[in-house]
């Protein structure tokens, strides 16, 4: 999922570059930036979420990976296409898929606490 996303966001950036940047005001261009920017920075933790998993991190880096994609989906998803269509109702997706994000920040600290025995629960 993180390649894809990685993948996803240097088209979307590029398209908005060569393609959006005469359609569009540079307030909505601005908000394409910042969707493909977050977009690109969480697949490259996606990318680190899964390795981390891979090679036997603790199960909670799961729910990492699904609030990161679901975020991307959210947060940059519903950007994308607020500029592409304007559809007001879109406006509160945003900042649930930021929720999301946040959660998949909280779960990826849990990963690194439980790793380090500071989690609830565990014994330091």
């Amino acid at each position: 999922m993180g390649g894809l996303y990685g993948l996803i966001s240097v088209i979307l950036g590029a398209y908005a570059a060569h393609s959006l940047r005469d359609v569009i005001s540079s307030a909505s261009l601005s908000s394409w930036q910042t969707g493909v920017s977050y977009q690109m920075s969480h697949a490259l933790v996606l990318l680190f979420t899964g390795l981390w998993l891979q090679l036997g991190g603790p199960r909670v880096l799961v729910f990492a990976g699904a609030f990161f994609s679901a975020g991307v989906l959210g947060f940059s998803g519903s950007i994308y296409l607020l500029v592409l269509t304007q559809i007001s109702w879109l406006g509160p997706v945003t900042p649930l898929g930021g929720l999301s994000l946040i959660a998949g920040w909280i779960s990826l600290v849990v990963a690194v606490l439980r790793v380090k025995g500071f989690a609830p629960g565990q014994e330091p």
